[in-house]
């Protein structure tokens, strides 16, 4: 039975069921409005509650995802380290790679290195010759080859040719599921692959700006005795005049930290190919540009920090 007033207790097949009697409330015009009744007790709480706006993320996320990435790049590098300080380097690999970089960028870095030695004597020269100081070359020839062309000429090369076919090595590994079956096997590719490459490209790299260093010498040389007139003694002469032994010594530590992040780049983009052959070109593509906007970003950090905190040199 049910409640004329709308309350009470009714049988709906049997069971017994309570209902809720309307509520009432009174209006200005001493009218009533019927509220819609719930089976909770409360009249006023809403039956759907407002939306409240999500947070999408950062303004840009495309830097990120780029941040992310590079922070992902160096985990993975410095991870590798520590798997060769635990378990050791492959060291068969080691030398493969070792000399597979000095034989693809060696002959073009000289290649490189003697022209462009040859523009900045042409530059340098012509504006010494004008104010009657072309026995200074020399000086100026080793600030510029030494402490800054040598370590970037190095560091585009390895990335052009020797990143790029560690990249596609990589790439082709992971499309062919090669890497998946080493992790299956038990063998941790970073100790295994991406390891013996990051110290081969470091070692190679301080190596060739040695090589790189005495080509752009050469071509300054060459040009400043057959254009300018100079004499070689007087090219050699002013060697330490501008220069000081710390220029050699940070040139140096530029060029491993150029092969390590090439090498950084190349494997990581590499070890994350997907797409089939497609994505491989495309990695390889990626890791030559990341590799250029980094290796100058850090080569721009490091010559700040040489001239703030190491004395230069005055005429």
């Amino acid at each position: 039975m049910s409640d004329p007033a709308g309350g009470g207790e009714r049988r709906t097949g049997g069971v017994p069921t309570v209902t809720t009697p309307a509520a009432t409330t009174a209006t200005p015009a001493g009218t009533t409005a019927t509220l819609p009744a719930t089976g909770t007790g409360s009249a006023d709480r809403p039956s759907v509650l407002p939306r409240v706006p999500v947070d999408r993320g950062p303004v840009f996320p495309k830097i990120a995802r780029l941040l992310e990435e590079i922070g992902t790049m160096f985990a993975s590098s410095f991870e590798a380290l520590r798997l060769g300080v635990k378990s050791g380097v492959p060291v068969a690999e080691f030398f493969d790679q070792c000399w597979f970089l000095a034989r693809v960028t060696t002959l073009p870095l000289i290649l490189v290195s003697i022209p462009f030695g040859m523009v900045i004597a042409l530059e340098v020269g012509s504006l010494l010759q004008q104010i009657g100081a072309q026995s200074q070359l020399g000086a100026a020839m080793v600030l510029a080859v030494v402490r800054e062309q040598a370590p970037v000429a190095t560091a585009l090369l390895i990335a052009g040719a020797g990143g790029s076919a560690m990249c596609a090595d990589l790439g082709s590994r992971r499309i062919r599921d090669e890497i998946s079956a080493m992790e299956v096997m038990g063998v941790n590719p970073l100790q295994r692959l991406v390891l013996p490459r990051l110290l081969a490209t470091t070692l190679v790299a301080v190596l060739l700006d040695g090589v790189v260093s005495v080509a752009g010498i050469a071509g300054g040389l060459f040009f400043g005795t057959h254009t300018i007139h100079i004499t070689a003694s007087s090219f050699f002469a002013t060697f330490n005049e501008l220069s000081q032994l710390a220029d050699l010594w940070m040139a140096l530590f530029k060029a491993a930290v150029f092969g390590f992040i090439a090498a950084m780049v190349a494997c990581h983009k590499g070890m994350t190919a997907k797409g089939g052959p497609k994505g491989v070109g495309d990695a390889v593509n990626q890791a030559v540009v990341v590799t250029f906007v980094l290796a100058f970003f850090v080569n721009f950090v490091l010559t700040i920090v040489y001239f703030n905190f190491v004395p230069q040199r005055g005429v």
